[in-house]
């Protein structure tokens, strides 16, 4: 009678408790170093619907950016398109030069020009246009009315559909020498302006243009990032006597710092494209000098002077290097404790 009363382990009432614990199944053996882990197979049956979601978006990556990686050997040549119409024809018969277009290139005054003018591109870009819509998100994020609120963001938003050459048309009616700052100046007896030809200010009507154009956008992302954050923390930081600017820099930046740091990445990584269009337009108005970029000099001997392994080795260049800069950067962001663009 006792001993029917008696509970039982679950591996003593079911012999195959101990065979399947034993063998592992479908998560693995005991000696699995990753025991629990899926294998690739299950994996794939769960998640076969996503996959083929975003398979179309994997082909178009594959042709659009990875598969011309291959034409970076015209890097190594003396390219010449016009051999056949058939470019991968023209690249079997184009003529080996090695590294005489990289030795060019170190050598050309104009390349370093061009480096120079999108190092302080960029760091004008990161000083002054990206914290801006970190302060324009927290702007938005205090004010109590939703409606308002939306207002505010769909206004900030709007320029970013713009085209570049909307938006340079726009700083031409207002800051050009017929603009409207000028014209004030004039009525009121002084001499006009023409800021969108004066190259020592270019860089910084550079960054300006950007700031107006894309800081709605950066806006969005961290309004996101805001939304997120639990209101039991204000609360709890304001029971404490915690006053509005220290509820920010106590709870509001910490919550925002995995994406600045996400983002801060990104634009290391992108510190050498700094707006192809937008200096292309206004090349010709300032002169190469102040307006010369990696991307525009590319451009200028690749598709006007037509040497096309000479572009193709700065961009290579231009390539590598930017390589370089989101691992270093993503590496910063991990020793800061942030996943970054990928995880250790």
């Amino acid at each position: 009678m006792s001993h029917s009363t008696v509970p039982r382990s679950r591996t003593e009432a079911d012999p195959t408790a101990r065979t399947a614990g034993v063998s592992g199944g479908a998560t693995g053996t005991r000696d699995d170093p990753h025991p629990g882990r899926l294998s690739l197979r299950v994996r794939f049956r769960r998640d076969r619907v996503v996959l083929l979601m975003t398979l179309p978006a994997v082909v178009l990556v594959l042709l659009f950016n990875y598969i011309p990686i291959l034409g970076n050997v015209v890097a190594f040549q003396d390219y010449d398109p016009y051999i056949s119409d058939n470019g991968v024809v023209s690249i079997l018969h184009s003529p080996w030069v090695g590294l005489e277009n990289f030795q060019a290139i170190f050598a050309d005054s104009a390349f370093w020009n061009a480096v120079r003018n999108t190092l302080v591109l960029f760091f004008l870009q990161l000083v002054l246009y990206f914290p801006i819509p970190i302060l324009l998100a927290l702007l938005i994020n205090s004010v109590v009315r939703p409606r308002v609120r939306a207002v505010a963001q769909a206004v900030l938003y709007l320029p970013h559909f713009f085209s570049w050459v909307l938006v340079v048309a726009v700083f031409q009616q207002l800051l050009g020498g017929a603009g409207l700052l000028s014209q004030l100046l004039r009525q009121h007896g002084y001499d006009g302006l023409d800021i969108m030809t004066d190259p020592s200010t270019f860089k910084f009507l550079i960054t300006a243009q950007s700031v107006w154009k894309d800081a709605g956008w950066g806006i969005i992302v961290f309004l996101a990032a805001l939304a997120s954050v639990s209101p039991d923390l204000y609360e709890a930081a304001a029971m404490d006597g915690a006053g509005r600017w220290r509820r920010i820099w106590h709870v509001t930046l910490p919550a925002l710092r995995p994406v600045i740091a996400l983002l801060l990445v990104l634009r290391v990584g992108d510190a050498l494209t700094v707006g192809f269009e937008q200096i292309l337009l206004q090349r010709d108005a300032v002169g190469p000098g102040a307006a010369e970029v990696l991307d525009t000099f590319v451009w200028w001997n690749g598709v006007r002077n037509q040497d096309f392994g000479y572009a193709a080795a700065a961009g290579l260049i231009k390539g590598v290097v930017s390589l370089g800069l989101v691992l270093a950067a993503n590496k910063v962001a991990h020793l800061m404790g942030e996943q970054g663009v990928y995880r250790k």
